[in-house]
């Protein structure tokens, strides 16, 4: 794979108890961060890997029905990326390519502070909420405001991209989508949370790194293949394929203990990069 540049950074938190998200978990309330990848291409500039919370997500939950969401998942925004970017120097504007993991408010509601970005996304994900009413989008996760009118023109599909295989070191995942067509960003489909759910596979300096959305929300999930109670992935996704994918990273894991796995809202996973 073509070496590119990495840095995982937070843009908020919600709160929610730790029970919705891990089998077995306390029913307390817990921090969950909305972490976003800054990826260096040695050609493309920079590139983003979601984009978190955006002031956005607060505007677009003001009305009914949309307030729901932030009442069930209260946010807190602190960092978002299209700022960040702008305080290194860097004109969201410029930025020409964004790969989104999925369209839940709280992985996209930066979308419009990059107008001119290529929108790297799954057409089931898109087809599941454009053209929808306010409610259905709501219940897909998707407040319709975060949504650029021209989305559709600007969507480049993981589904229409060429399909190459992985290296044997991200086994049992064996293949997926070439983004830039030269191996530096390849998306993997990772089912169950929601329709149109991919992750993202890439070759940085610490070695290979597997951004898997929310597949699973932390790494202990992982690591102990403890998925989300049954209520929940369904009420989100689809739960046996869910829990197939979980399982299936935690046989990469076991397989390749150094591979770098970042779940995007991981508390573990920012403490580290932050250090």
């Amino acid at each position: 794979m073509r070496e590119v540049g990495l840095r995982i950074v937070g843009t908020g938190s919600c709160r929610h108890p730790e029970i919705a998200t891990i089998k077995g978990g306390s029913w307390r309330p817990a921090t969950f961060p909305a972490l976003v990848a800054l990826i260096a291409h040695p050609t493309e500039g920079p590139i983003l890997f979601d984009t978190g919370y955006d002031p956005a997500f607060l505007a677009a939950t003001e009305r009914f029905p949309e307030r729901l969401y932030r009442w069930l998942t209260p946010p807190e925004i602190s960092s978002p990326v299209a700022d960040r970017l702008a305080a290194e120097g860097m004109d969201p504007a410029e930025v020409r390519h964004l790969v989104l993991s999925h369209f839940h408010g709280d992985h996209m509601s930066g979308l419009t502070r990059f107008p001119n970005a290529t929108v790297h996304c799954s057409r089931a994900g898109l087809s599941r909420i454009w053209g929808r009413g306010r409610v259905r989008a709501l219940a897909a996760g998707t407040p319709l405001e975060l949504l650029p009118p021209d989305l559709p023109a600007r969507c480049s599909f993981f589904e229409d991209r060429p399909i190459i295989p992985l290296s044997r070191d991200l086994q049992p995942f064996d293949s997926g989508a070439d983004l830039l067509g030269d191996g530096a960003l390849v998306a993997v489909p990772l089912p169950g949370h929601c329709p149109g759910h991919w992750g993202l596979v890439l070759s940085e300096p610490r070695g290979l790194h597997f951004l898997v959305a929310d597949a699973s929300w932390s790494s202990r999930a992982v690591r102990e293949n403890r998925p989300p109670p049954w209520l929940t992935a369904t009420f989100l996704g689809q739960a046996a394929p869910g829990r197939e994918t979980l399982a299936r990273l935690h046989r990469l894991r076991l397989r390749n203990p150094d591979i770098l796995l970042t779940p995007s809202h991981c508390a573990e996973r920012l403490a580290e990069e932050e250090k």
